[in-house]
This record gives structure tokens, C-alpha cells and sequence, in this order.
């Protein structure tokens, strides 16, 4: 993975940590050497292990190198070394531990968002602005059909935004797929996995194959996820399970089915298209989200599929760069997310948008609080211009 790299420095173009602190070890480059070092012996510092915590893993750099470093994958073996080489502070193993408890439980998470609604004119400003306000759940009872694919509702989505995976059954009712659930299904991973919490993050892995073997040996179509950050990571089971021997070739094959919503839309764009009343309210902007064009390679593809329904979207500058949110990264690097959404927010909103579609949860929660405009998962917002 090293040796993939000639330190060329097109990734620093695309870095936005780099961008916004202009040091080299916060860049791809220089946390590679940093990375390097510490396999070849060198003494692994708190200061090794902070420029690795301020990465983003939003993967610009892989979409920038013309090497086709996998950058994203030595981070992960670079990050889990220096956990396992350097202490952190108190403050913070609690609270990655306290991260790594509720979010990847549903039902926990749930609880404490409901609390956390409950109470929340009683806060301090900084967290009302962090938790949602409810909305009325909408419901759909998915069509018998000969096609299905098995739609995963994962860890936090469900409490705070349960409409989104409503919307996809809807849509893919109109194109003759039934959506088959597993509500017990359980976190992917990939929370525990930004955390650097592996050993968490592969026994989640290996429960949600375990919950979705069953429908996979009966032929499921496809495993669709609607946030975009859980489906890169679905994406990557092959390589996070790779020296798994009990999982390794299940995870391959598990992999090999996930698919982004728009993989399968975009093929019934007619069917779509004679469904679609889209109602007059002006251009719209799509933030896509990180994980949706360097994580998922799959850069431009809802842009096409909102265009071809007949939507005015207006260009975003710099639409390459990261919002901020990054997992759980905008509560660990507070200072570093509020910059980025900031500057993300300005270049969104610069053609006065009627409304920001995104693709990931994570993103649509980070940049609603401080939007002049409504931020939608573009799933709904697709499904509300359908009469029916």
C-alpha cells in the first residue's frame, strides 16, 4: 500500500485539512510518511496520532491520485497500530467510549434522542442546534413482487429520519422491486470503525451478515443502503474482513451485493420520469456527500438521475470537498467541522437554492442546523413530487 505511492502531491490539492491548516502531516502525503514511519520503527508520538485523528477519510485523495494509492485502507492499519501504541487522555477514551456504546445501538440511540427532544429547550444553544426535531413517520406497505432486495435500516436513521427508508420502498415499489427488512439487523460497523474501534467494528460486521445470510442464499437482489456512509463502508467488507477466515469469503460476497439506491434507479429513469409532478419551487443544489463520490465511486450519478426527472440543479464550486461531518468526526474535531461546513454552506447556498438533497444522513443532520434552506435526503424529496 506503500509502495503505491510516489509523493507526488496532487492529493494536497484535494485535502481540505490541508487546505485549511497547511501542514504537511495533515495532508495524504504526510500522513502516509507519518504511517511509514512508525512501521519501520520509528517512535510513535500523541502528535503522530493527532494528525491521524484530524483526517476526514473523506477520500478526495483517492479520487485525486494518479497512483491509485488505497489510501483509506492504510489509514485504517496506520490508525489501528497507534491505538494500540498510544494512550489517549481520559476525556477522550470516554468519550469515543460513550460514541462506541449508544450509536451503533439502536434502540439506545433512540432512547436517548427522545430525552435528549424532550429537554432540549432546557440545553445549552450548542446542542439543541445538534438534535432534530421530530417528524410525523409516514408508512408504506411494500408490493408482492418476483424482485426483491433487502433494505437496511441501520443505527441512527431510523430515530432521526425514518422517512428516508420509507421513500426508497416507495420508489422501488414503482419499479416492480419489493423491499424486504430486517429491523433487528443491527450496525454495520462503520461507527465503530471511524472510531478505530475495530475489534467492535468486525463483530458488528460479522452480525450483519450472519442477520443477512438467510435472505442472500435465497437470492436477494441486491443489499441497498440509503445512507451513503454505511453503504461505502458495506462496500469494503471484502477488505475489512479480509484475514477472517470463517467470514472472508461471505464477506466478499455480501459486498458484492450492496448497492447505492441511485444504482438501481437510474436503469427506470422512463418509469420514474411518468410518475414525476415536479412542483415549481426554483433550482435546487446536491451536496454529495464523500462517501457517495470517492468512497462509493459514484460521482455525478444522482446529479443525472435529479436531472433527468427534470430538476434545475445549480453547480456547486468546489463540490469535491467534505461538509464536516465525517461520521463522528464533527463531535471529535468540533473546530475543524464547524470550518468546513461553513465554507461547505456558503458555496450550497451561493445560487439561493430553494433546497439542499444529500445522500447521507450524517450530512443532511450536520448541515440542517445553520442552512438558510431545507436540507432533504434526495429520496424524499423524489418521493414527495410523486402523486399517490
Amino acid at each position: 500500500l506503500i509502495r503505491a505511492c510516489v509523493h507526488c502531491g496532487f492529493c494536497t490539492a484535494t485535502c481540505p485539512t490541508y487546505q485549511l491548516l497547511g501542514d504537511e502531516r495533515d495532508s495524504p502525503r504526510g500522513r502516509i510518511y507519518l504511517i511509514q514511519q512508525m512501521l519501520e520503527g520509528q517512535a510513535v508520538t500523541r502528535t503522530t496520532q493527532q494528525h491521524l485523528d484530524r483526517c476526514l477519510t473523506c477520500r478526495a485523495c483517492e479520487s485525486t491520485c494518479p497512483s491509485g494509492v488505497q489510501y483509506s485502507h492504510l489509514l485504517d492499519i496506520g490508525r489501528e497500530l497507534v491505538e494500540q501504541r498510544v494512550p489517549r487522555p481520559a476525556a477522550e477514551r470516554y468519550r469515543r467510549a460513550a460514541l462506541n456504546q449508544v450509536l451503533p445501538r439502536r434502540g439506545l440511540f433512540a432512547a436517548a434522542l427522545a430525552l435528549g427532544r424532550t429537554f432540549k429547550p432546557l440545553l445549552p444553544q450548542a446542542l439543541q442546534h445538534g438534535i432534530p426535531d421530530a417528524s410525523a413517520v409516514k408508512t408504506f406497505q411494500p408490493m408482492p413482487s418476483s424482485r426483491k432486495l433487502l433494505l437496511l435500516d441501520g443505527c441512527v436513521q431510523p430515530a432521526l429520519a425514518p422517512n428516508i427508508n420509507v421513500a426508497a420502498s416507495r420508489l422501488f415499489a414503482l419499479i416492480g422491486i419489493e423491499t424486504v427488512t430486517l429491523p433487528a439487523a443491527g450496525c454495520c460497523g462503520a461507527v465503530s470503525h471511524h472510531l478505530h474501534q475495530q475489534r467492535d467494528a468486525r463483530a458488528q460486521m460479522r452480525r450483519l451478515i450472519d442477520a443477512c445470510w438467510p435472505q442472500i442464499e435465497a437470492g436477494i437482489e441486491a443489499i441497498v443502503m440509503t445512507a451513503s456512509g454505511c453503504g461505502s463502508t458495506l462496500k469494503d467488507y471484502g477488505f475489512l474482513l479480509r484475514d477472517d477466515a470463517a467470514y472472508a469469503a461471505k464477506a466478499k460476497r455480501f459486498a458484492a451485493l450492496v448497492r447505492d439506491p441511485v444504482e438501481l434507479l437510474e436503469s427506470h429513469l422512463p418509469q420514474l420520469r411518468g410518475r414525476f409532478q415536479p412542483a415549481a419551487g426554483g433550482k435546487l443544489v446536491f451536496q454529495s456527500p464523500c462517501s457517495l463520490q470517492h468512497g462509493q465511486k459514484l460521482p455525478g450519478r444522482v446529479e443525472a438521475l435529479l436531472r433527468g426527472l427534470g430538476l434545475e440543479l445549480a453547480p456547486v464550486a468546489d463540490g469535491h470537498l467534505c461538509c464536516g461531518s465525517a461520521g463522528t468526526y464533527s463531535i471529535l474535531q468540533p473546530a475543524l467541522a464547524a470550518r468546513l461546513k461553513a465554507d461547505k454552506l456558503a458555496r450550497l447556498t451561493a445560487a439561493a437554492p430553494a433546497a439542499i438533497l444529500s445522500a447521507n444522513i450524517g450530512c443532511i443532520c450536520h448541515l440542517q442546523p445553520h442552512s438558510p434552506v431545507p436540507v432533504k435526503h434526495w429520496l424524499e424529496y423524489v418521493v414527495d413530487q410523486i402523486p399517490g
